[in-house]
């Protein structure tokens, strides 16, 4: 006789890994996945058959680990990464995730925020779901402040010069690999006086951009105001938040406003860029985005 319960859930696909950022759902995801698919008769998985195949004592180390009453060690990263049966890219995945959902220091969890983005779009690069052209013509932060130092004053663009100015980590081969780029898409071109101009905004033809590099990007200039928070002087920078509730009509209101004061601010400033030129280069972030669910049984 079938087991119709196995047969109902055969075609089922365990959750995709790439679409959390919430390692503990992932986690409670994939057990349940678990007890649909090969649960059946008088025998049901259980978190025992899941630290058995991690190879981990404690019965309920997984129920513990979802709840949210203990974190992963790296040992034990590795050790779940065997039961949730991933391979070599996805472990590396994996351990990015659990290190992003289990940092407190708000420092070090956008930088492995950061480090899962690069990750995810790097498989999707691999995997064909971005094609290497469009990789290539995307600019990384460091693009977007060497573009924005054509505008600066006395600014000499040999690598180890702009390396002096960026006031957070970068390699000369990290600079010199962004010239290259901006060059290869005509973004900038080098006259014969050795001059850098700029060709094109930056932002012309990025409506196009895949999610996933977006996302990479977005995580890099959030990760740098992370950063000016904690270095520079507050007189240097300008943070301010406010929380409050909105309905659909407000947010996107606030949604529309938002974007159009983005863009006056950047007509005026290039409009003045084209008289003198700029006394360094500063990023100017804008972020609106829900910290709450709606209440679905109002």
């Amino acid at each position: 006789m079938i087991d119709t319960h196995v047969n109902k859930y055969r075609a089922e696909k365990p959750p995709l890994l790439s679409t959390y950022t919430d390692f503990r759902k992932y986690l409670s995801d994939f057990y349940k996945f678990k007890k649909r698919t090969e649960s059946g008769g008088i025998r049901a998985y259980t978190y025992s058959n899941f630290s058995a195949a991690a190879d981990i004592k404690s019965p309920n180390y997984l129920k513990l680990i979802i709840e949210g009453k203990r974190n992963l060690s790296d040992d034990m990263m590795k050790k779940f990464s065997k039961a949730l049966k991933l391979n070599k890219a996805d472990t590396e995945e994996f351990i990015a995730l659990v290190k992003y959902g289990q940092a407190t220091d708000p420092l070090q969890k956008n930088s492995f925020l950061k480090e899962l983005s690069e990750i995810r779009s790097k498989r999707a690069l691999q995997a064909g779901e971005i094609d290497q052209e469009t990789w290539d013509q995307v600019p990384d932060w460091i693009a977007w402040v060497i573009y924005a130092m054509i505008d600066q004053k006395d600014v000499g663009f040999a690598p180890k010069d702009l390396k002096k100015l960026f006031r957070s980590h970068v390699t000369e081969d990290q600079i010199k690999a962004s010239i290259d780029r901006l060059l290869q898409s005509n973004q900038i071109s080098k006259e014969e006086s050795g001059e850098f101009v700029q060709n094109r905004s930056m932002v012309e033809g990025q409506s196009n951009i895949p999610v996933e590099l977006v996302r990479k990007l977005q995580a890099e200039l959030i990760y740098l105001g992370l950063e000016s928070l904690y270095r520079d002087n507050p007189k240097e920078r300008e943070f301010g938040a406010f929380t409050l509730a909105l309905n659909k009509e407000e947010f996107e209101e606030i949604r529309f406003e938002l974007r159009k004061l983005r863009k006056k601010f950047q007509k005026d400033i290039m409009m003045n860029r084209e008289k003198d030129k700029g006394e360094r280069v500063y990023q100017f972030n804008v972020q609106l985005f829900p910290v709450t669910n709606e209440n679905k049984d109002l």
